[in-house]
């Protein structure tokens, strides 16, 4: 989140009209540029950076629309809603909490639209809990301290994209559809785009590529069920030749395990390699998800009879844990995907969310293929030419890994799964705190049956069959083509 946070700053900094925010969480005490002992000048946090672009230039439209969040999540993020409403009261800064959704259901996209110009869109939020850099270190000062304790943050990985072109003028149209429906207000759309606010510090991984969006919207009051980020990852797994790679918070959803499995059933399929946290940091989700995760787990390892599946946890130089809050897919040198959905059955059917895919071809695969490669070394704390050179050398990333691994770096460590005593298997076969729709959300007892049902449509689709006739074929969405981004990374 380095990166993010001091991109973002130098974008909005050339802001000309718009500066748009949708968040799970926004804290405005988030300093964009951390010091040492956690701290920084008070300029530099967010709240105040925001109120000051706004005061000096009046011209500016800046919003931020963020979840209404249950109270005892905001309790784990220093009720950030309530320190929100204080932090710009009586300023020119619009900020709204938004509750228009399903009851148990939140707002998961993270993005930032400049100008609809230049877009970010990830897995990260603004939080102070959210920065880190790549080398994850151990003793960092500048994550040792907070306004609010003592407690040092833990290390923390979190990718998201930027997109300037068409891509970023249809997150600015998402931006102006969830304010209408969450304020009753609708923005104009713009009618003319000013030069794009591409931060200079970062440069472009691509260049006139094709970017589609997929969503997941839950159905409420009108609003229609949307599915697009579970059909895109459908359909991606499925064209996988060579390599899916994913990294993700959760691992939990069922109807993504069927199709894993079946491609890992298959005697030429791709390998398959998961990146995950060792265990979730809140106790609520170390009982349900993580014990949830296990069942996947094992599904795809019973498959496994070709040996090319393996799902790691990364650690630090000296053993800690690394959260893993990024999600990401990379499918073969094709596509690359970064977004705020998790695998998990309340982020492909309950909650709000967003992600960016960009399909390549020529160069493009060549940066994908690199990025891939850069993130494994990452991982493992090595050169990226190690891991090329592994990957010849033990024809593929499952045998490279585990080969590196033999010869010291030892930072990704195999998840395996555990025991479920009876309250863990009642957790993880009714999937609590996992709903897969509304109509399940607080009905745990129908869940199970919902998710047989999307196992068995799966199944069917693939076989070629039809569902019978009393049972409706569910609809998967579509992803929608941005267009193509003139720059993009």
């Amino acid at each position: 989140m380095e990166a993010y946070f001091i991109a973002a700053a130098e974008a909005m900094e050339e802001a000309r009209r718009s500066i748009h925010f949708l968040n799970w969480a926004f804290e405005p005490e988030t300093v964009l540029h951390p010091q040492p002992g956690g701290g920084g000048d008070d300029g530099d946090r967010i709240a105040n950076f925001l109120k000051r672009l706004a005061s000096t230039r009046p011209e500016l439209d800046i919003r931020i629309l963020c979840w209404k969040s249950a109270l005892p999540v905001a309790a784990t993020q220093h009720f950030f809603p309530l320190a929100d409403r204080g932090a710009f009261d009586a300023s020119p800064v619009k900020f709204r909490l938004d509750g228009k959704l399903p009851l148990g259901a939140c707002h998961h996209q993270k993005m930032l639209i400049i100008d609809d110009a230049v877009a970010f869109c990830g897995g990260g939020d603004i939080g102070p809990d959210r920065w880190d850099t790549p080398a994850h270190l151990d003793n960092d000062p500048r994550r040792e301290k907070t306004r609010y304790d003592n407690k040092a943050f833990d290390s923390r990985h979190e990718v998201m994209s930027i997109v300037d072109g068409p891509p970023a003028a249809a997150l600015g149209e998402l931006f102006r559809r969830r304010w209408r429906r969450c304020t009753g207000e609708a923005l104009p759309a713009p009618t003319i785009t000013p030069p794009t606010a591409w931060p200079q510090c970062v440069p472009p991984m691509f260049t006139d590529i094709a970017v589609g969006l997929s969503r997941t919207e839950g159905a409420w009051k009108g609003h229609r069920q949307v599915n697009e980020c579970e059909a895109l990852h459908l359909a991606s797994i499925s064209a996988a030749r060579r390599l899916i790679y994913m990294e993700s918070q959760y691992f939990t959803s069922p109807l993504l395990a069927a199709a894993i499995t079946e491609r890992l059933a298959e005697p030429e399929g791709p390998e398959v390699v998961l990146i995950s946290t060792e265990h979730s940091p809140s106790y609520f989700d170390q009982a349900t998800m993580d014990r949830t995760r296990w069942r996947f787990i094992a599904a795809l390892q019973a498959a496994d009879k070709f040996g090319r599946f393996q799902i790691y946890s990364p650690v630090t130089t000296l053993g800690r844990t690394i959260i893993v809050h990024a999600k990401l897919a990379i499918i073969d040198d094709d596509l690359l995907r970064i977004g705020s959905a998790n695998i998990n059955n309340r982020s492909l059917g309950f909650d709000t969310e967003c992600d960016v895919s960009f399909e390549a071809d020529g160069d493009a695969r060549g940066e994908i293929a690199r990025l891939r490669t850069g993130l494994v070394a990452h991982w493992i704390g090595c050169a990226g030419s190690v891991v090329e050179e592994a990957v010849q050398l033990h024809g593929g990333l499952c045998g490279a890994i585990e080969a590196l691994r033999k010869a010291g770096y030892s930072r990704l460590r195999p998840i395996t799964p555990g025991r479920l005593g009876p309250i863990g298997g009642l957790i993880a076969n009714l999937h609590l705190g996992d709903p897969v729709e509304p109509e399940d959300a607080w009905k745990p007892w129908k869940r199970r049956c919902a998710i047989e049902a999307k196992v068995r449509s799966f199944n069917l689709r693939r076989s070629g069959a039809r569902p019978a006739a009393n049972e409706a074929e569910e609809e998967t969405g579509r992803v929608v083509l941005a267009g193509v981004a003139p720059n993009a990374v």
